[in-house]
């Protein structure tokens, strides 16, 4: 490689990873400080989380179709205007004066979903092959790591300046990434070809808008309520016949087979289940740890206080996560999956049984850190490698909304048993939270076995190429010189 070709693979990682760090941070950020967002707006609490909802939705919904776009009409052109999208709606954010205007504003951040996948496959589109995993993982460990790190800075930020520059400081980040974006970024050469299919758009955005809003409002509405079994019933059936309408088209939005290809299907169960458990960490923990100790556990921590506990939990997070490339390289994609799940469980089973001193948290959740950190770059590697590369956007997209589904889902579980309980003092009891952790020690060992269910094959160096000695039911087409269109997944 020579040195010119270093420098332009170290800005267009360095512009990849300002990206997909900001849309992390934007994530999160909101969470601790909602209750002064809300104050500071005039607004109910009911309102307040349609800050969050909204966020979520559209991400969800924007994702995969976004992939999909980049994927057919280039990545670098799809990758600009989604930090654009994201910068706008930061700069809308800080500006907003009315509930109405930051909720519109969080819908259009949401399109910054975008970032990942298009991100993961202009890295494999343009990076040298012996790079792939490796900065892969990287990105991925940035943004999992950033959503940790939003929460814990979250309160520094606002302490100091004010709620705003909880956007004011990502659109920076963003505009500088977007503007970068376009003069250094090189196209990727391979794009697939064909047209959107708009009837599959809008029944995808149904089923995942019914769904994703069913299970955030459920623990206020009721799981029984009217309203949240009819969310549920819409979403089935327009989840069906998304499946009958991609299954038959012959230029589906999503490739249903590739969606059956054993190394992507095994990993998105696994998302399912690593984003039920990281996101009802993020929601949860800082709530615990500012807890009264009055109530007979919490530590009576500010919002600040909480941030500084819960940093090492992103720290461990992101350096785990960093060497998940080098790992899976070495002992193959399956055993690392399933190892971080291991230590992810334990984590959980700590914090369950452990957690009357804040040192015990803060140990168990570095603990969970490290094992959600190397799962969430272990499991983009795979999604990557399995799938070919005019592919890769919307595989990558669709493994990101299946971890969102999962943290809504793990979310809302994890609410109802918190607040099942509730003490004179109006707050929950301690056997809500334990209850919940325990919810989430068994969700991530379900994790453990789904990872090993991922297809097995040998894989091994040679020459920076990848030689297989399986291939799951042929499913992943050969390329020149018999290697597989992607990296092996075990």
């Amino acid at each position: 490689m020579q040195a010119g070709d270093r420098v332009s693979y170290r800005l267009t990682f360095a512009v990849l990873a300002a990206g997909g760090a900001a849309f992390a941070l934007l994530q999160s950020l909101i969470i601790p400080v909602l209750p002064t967002v809300q104050a500071n707006l005039h607004t109910t609490q009911n309102a307040a989380t349609w800050i969050l909802t909204a966020y979520l939705l559209s991400a969800s919904i924007c994702t995969p179709i976004v992939g999909r776009i980049g994927d057919m009409t280039g990545k670098k052109r799809m990758l600009v205007i989604t930090l654009v999208a994201l910068a706008l709606g930061s700069v809308l954010a800080a500006l907003a004066d009315s509930i109405g205007v930051m909720i519109a504003a969080r819908v259009i951040q949401g399109i910054g979903g975008g970032v990942l996948p298009l991100s993961f496959g202009i890295v494999r589109d343009v990076f040298p092959e012996d790079k792939v995993s490796g900065t892969v993982s990287i990105i991925a460990s940035l943004t999992g790591a950033g959503s940790g790190l939003g929460i814990a800075i979250a309160g520094p930020i606002v302490s100091v300046l004010s709620y705003q520059w909880l956007f004011w400081l990502p659109a920076i980040m963003v505009t500088i990434a977007a503007i970068a974006a376009y003069f250094v970024v090189p196209e990727s050469p391979v794009s697939g070809h064909g047209k959107i299919n708009w009837l599959a758009a809008v029944l995808l955005a149904g089923w995942l808008a019914s769904l994703l809003l069913a299970v955030s409002e459920a623990p206020e509405w009721g799981w029984a309520s009217f309203d949240v079994l009819g969310l549920l019933a819409l979403a089935v059936l327009l989840g069906v016949a998304w499946i009958w309408i991609e299954a038959r088209s012959s230029n589906p939005l999503i490739d249903m087979k590739m969606m059956r290809i054993p190394a992507v299907w095994t990993v998105n169960t696994v998302a399912l289940l690593v984003g039920a458990g990281m996101y009802a960490t993020f929601a949860f923990a800082p709530q615990f740890i500012q807890t009264p100790s009055e109530t007979g556990y919490g530590f009576s921590a500010s919002i600040t206080i909480s941030g500084v506990l819960l940093l090492p939990q992103a720290a461990s997070s992101f350096i785990l996560g960093s060497v998940s490339g080098r790992l899976t390289d070495t002992f193959g994609g399956r055993r690392v999956l399933a190892s971080a799940m291991i230590i992810a469980t334990l984590g959980f089973a700590m914090l369950t049984g452990l957690h009357d001193s804040a040192w015990q948290v803060v140990v168990a959740l570095t603990v969970i850190g490290v094992g959600f950190g190397t799962a969430y770059a272990a499991m983009s590697n795979l999604v990557v490698n399995a799938v070919p590369k005019d592919q890769t956007g919307v595989a990558s997209g669709m493994n990101a909304n299946i971890r969102t589904i999962g943290g809504s889902i793990g979310t809302a579980a994890v609410s109802s048993m918190v607040t099942a309980n509730v003490a004179a003092s109006g707050l929950p009891t301690e056997s809500g939270y334990t209850n919940g952790f325990m919810l989430m020690t068994i969700i991530t060992a379900v994790a453990i076995v789904a990872a090993m269910a991922i297809p097995a094959t040998t894989a091994r160096r040679r020459r920076g190429r990848y030689t297989p000695s399986t291939v799951p039911h042929g499913e992943l087409g050969l390329v020149a010189g018999g290697t597989l269109a992607g990296s092996d997944p075990e």
